[in-house]
Formats: C-alpha cells, structure tokens, sequence
C-alpha cells in the first residue's frame, strides 16, 4: 500500500507551486490516494501557468508514475499580471516562466520599448512561450 504523507510531502513543491498562483486565480482543490497513486486536483488560470506547474511536476518525478492527476486550464493560453511595487520583468518572468532571462518575451508581447519602464498596475500579458 502507498504512503499517502510520503506522496504528499513528495508533490509538495507542486502544490506550493498552485498555491503560487492563487492570487492569479489557481486553486488547489485537494488530494488523496487512488490505488497506488497521489491524486492531484486543481485549476489553474492559464496554459502558460499549467506549463509552470508541469515543469515543477517533471523536477519532482520525470516519470510521476505514482501520480494521477486533474490539473485544469480554466483560462487561455496566455496569462496576465498585475504589476506590483518592487517588480521588474525578470521577476515576473522567473514567476512564470521558472526563468528570469524571459523578461524579453514578456517585453514584446507588451510593446514594451523598455522593459525597465514599468508601472505598479500595470496589467501585462503573460505569453506562453514555445520551448
């Protein structure tokens, strides 16, 4: 029989990382165990946000064979943020994209002349970016 706390405490940082995400609109909708398997159910707001969660999920377990999960996108493709006081793009990018150098991405989708140039509440489209 599987170790429920084992698997939990296992995905834990895939859980964190949902719970990331909660201000943006993902919910953790909860766990437990299906046969031999953590069972993972949740809602994310968006492709590029459920890539994030997906990155976590291979970190944790490239082949999360002991994982069943129901993760959904109940947004789009892209995502959206709103600019915070001490934000720069690379923190958003490393947010997001797990990465601080996607800044540019971000820049681009936003017609941003300047990624420095950035103002708290601004609202910013959150590309999914193809690897």
């Amino acid at each position: 029989m599987a170790d429920f706390q084992a698997l939990q405490q296992k995905y834990a940082p895939v859980v964190d990382m949902i719970k990331k995400f909660e201000p943006y609109g993902a919910k953790f909708v909860g766990s437990d165990l299906v046969g031999e398997q953590y069972h993972l159910v949740a809602q994310v707001p968006s492709q590029v946000v459920l890539e994030r969660v997906w990155d976590i999920i291979k970190q944790v377990d490239p082949q999360y064979a002991d994982l069943k999960h129901e993760i959904s996108n109940t947004g789009g493709q892209d995502g959206s943020y709103t600019i915070q006081s001490g934000d720069n793009l690379s923190k958003v990018s490393e947010l997001f994209y797990g990465h601080a150098n996607k800044y540019d991405e971000i820049a681009k989708a936003n017609h941003l002349a300047d990624a420095n140039k950035i103002q708290v509440g601004q609202i910013l489209d959150i590309p999914l970016i193809k690897s």
